[in-house]
This record gives C-alpha cells, sequence and structure tokens, in this order.
C-alpha cells in the first residue's frame, strides 16, 4: 500500500497532455536562459543536503560538435534543486516507504556530474548513473574527488580513464554503492545487468533530470523509461517501479510531445506544491512529475 498512499498524497492523475502542458505554460515563468549553472566554469563549489562538492564540468565539450549531444558536460541549474529535494529525508518518497535503505535506483543521462547519486547514494542501497561513454571521465573524477572516505574504484587501483572503468565504474559513498553504466537509449539493451548484481533483477526508482529538451531523443527516452520498468516482472517480490522527471520549462511543444508519449505507456501525476523545495515550487521554471507504468 506504499505506493497508492504516495499517489494518494499527488491530487488527481493528469488525463490531458495539452491541458497540463497550457497550465504549466502559462505561469510567469522566469528566465533561466538555458539553465546552465555556469557554462564556462571548469569547476563549480557547491553545498547540497549538508555536502559541499567540487563539480569538474567541461566548457570545451559542451562547444563541440560531438556525434549524440553535448548538454551532459556541464550541470544544469534544476540538479542541485533536484539532489537537495530528492535526498531529503523528509521527501514524501521516504515518509510514504516508496523508498527506503533497500532501494535501487537508476538515474538516466546522468551528465558529467554524479551530483543525485552523490547525495541520494547514502540513502539507498544501490544507485545506478548511466548516460553515454563521453560523460565517464569526468564523472569517475568527480565521484572520486567528493567521496568522503576517499572512493576506492572496484577492480584496478586508479583506473579512471581506462576502458574498463569508462564501461562500468563503481565507487563506495559512505558504506553505499555508486556506480556508472553507460547506456546509450538509442543503441544500447536495457537489461537486468544494469542493476550489477546476482541478486536484484530491477530498480525501485527510475530518475531523469532534464533530459527532455530534444523531440528526436522523446521516444528513446520513454521506450528506455518503459524497459527498466519492466525488468524483473516475472519476479513476485518486485516492487512496482516508479519513474521521476524533473525538467526545466522551456518548450512548451517539447514538453507537450514528452508528456503525450509518455502518457502512453504511464499514469503521470505532477509534484505538487507541498512537498517540494523553494525553488522546484509553481513559477520557479521546473517541474516535477511521477510515472508508474500502466
Amino acid at each position: 500500500m506504499a505506493l497508492q498512499d504516495l499517489l494518494d498524497t499527488l491530487g488527481p492523475e493528469i488525463q490531458d497532455p495539452e491541458e497540463e502542458s497550457f497550465l504549466l505554460f502559462s505561469q510567469s515563468i522566469p528566465s533561466h536562459d538555458l539553465g546552465f549553472v555556469d557554462s564556462k566554469a571548469t569547476l563549480l563549489e557547491l553545498a547540497i543536503d549538508g555536502k559541499d562538492l567540487a563539480i569538474h564540468q567541461s566548457p570545451t565539450i559542451l562547444s563541440s560538435n560531438r556525434d549524440g549531444g553535448t548538454t551532459g558536460a556541464v550541470v544544469w541549474k534544476i540538479t542541485p534543486l533536484f539532489a537537495s529535494w530528492i535526498s531529503c529525508s523528509s521527501n514524501l518518497l521516504f515518509r510514504n516507504h516508496v523508498l527506503d535503505s533497500s532501494s535501487w535506483v537508476i538515474e538516466l543521462g546522468c551528465g558529467i556530474s554524479g551530483i543525485i547519486g552523490l547525495t541520494m547514494g547514502q540513502y539507498v542501497a544501490s544507485y545506478v548513473l548511466t548516460d553515454q561513454i563521453y560523460v565517464s571521465k569526468l564523472l569517475s573524477q568527480n565521484l572520486i574527488e567528493n567521496n568522503p572516505q576517499k572512493a576506492s574504484i572496484k577492480g584496478k587501483k586508479q583506473a579512471a580513464t581506462s576502458k574498463k572503468f569508462a564501461s562500468s565504474a563503481s565507487v563506495s559513498t559512505s558504506s553505499r554503492n555508486v556506480n556508472f553504466k553507460i547506456l546509450d537509449w538509442e543503441t544500447d539493451e536495457v537489461t537486468s545487468s544494469l542493476t550489477d548484481s546476482v541478486v536484484k533483477d530491477h530498480f525501485d526508482l527510475v530518475i531523469a533530470c532534464d533530459c527532455i529538451y530534444n523531440d528526436m531523443l522523446i521516444k528513446p527516452l520513454v521506450q528506455t523509461c518503459i524497459d527498466v520498468c519492466n525488468l524483473g516482472e516475472k519476479n513476485p517480490e518486485r516492487r512496482q517501479t516508479i519513474v521521476i522527471v524533473a525538467q526545466q520549462l522551456r518548450s512548451d511543444e517539447v514538453f507537450e510531445s514528452w508528456l503525450k508519449e509518455f502518457s502512453q505507456s504511464f499514469r503521470v501525476w505532477r509534484m505538487p506544491d507541498e512537498p517540494l523545495i523553494d525553488g522546484l515550487k509553481s513559477d520557479s521554471g521546473f517541474v516535477v512529475h511521477l510515472g508508474v507504468l500502466r
């Protein structure tokens, strides 16, 4: 009943994507420009959930013509806000016992920072960061340097730039595991190997933070969410997987296209203001939705 208790607190389910888009984009949306924290800095110093983080990023990669996109090379404004909210002990997912210290979480499109994993990883059993391979070098550096116990890499010592580490990185953070796996929504298959475990074949939560900005990526992203939610579907002990999507409100057309596609396979709720932190509430220019596979 934990999931139903959570859903009961969220208010009415979204039935009409066009109406939801109209309501959101009728708000007084502040200008966040494209939404970078600082697209020119190579190092950002952030304080999240009482934790000081030093995050390396790459303006050079961001401005390059790399095939497959470059947006994951820098930190976006919504990420520290979302990390602060999702990692709070009073967060309604933890408060309603949908998440706890035994939960397994996967993040899609994590980028180079690893911020959400660094802050939330200590509260769950496993946190798996996923993205394309180009983020792996800086991501591993950020995970290592921001681990309070000076993270030890499983496998070869300090293999941050090796091909082995790039394809599967793992660090220990406050006795909880934060892992990196390569996952390209357009080309890679979603399998239970993403859990990196022989005892766990599915995830309890999927996080996608500011991944929706390109029409071409909507279908692959939604399909990836579906595939992750279907992992371990024959396991009688599995919890129903929840999807949390946080995003900046940029284009009403892109947003509406995403919500129409997402709503075909997921029941969707918008996170109300009461359980959100300041900076994510109405009129902030950001929004958080929760989805459960139909």
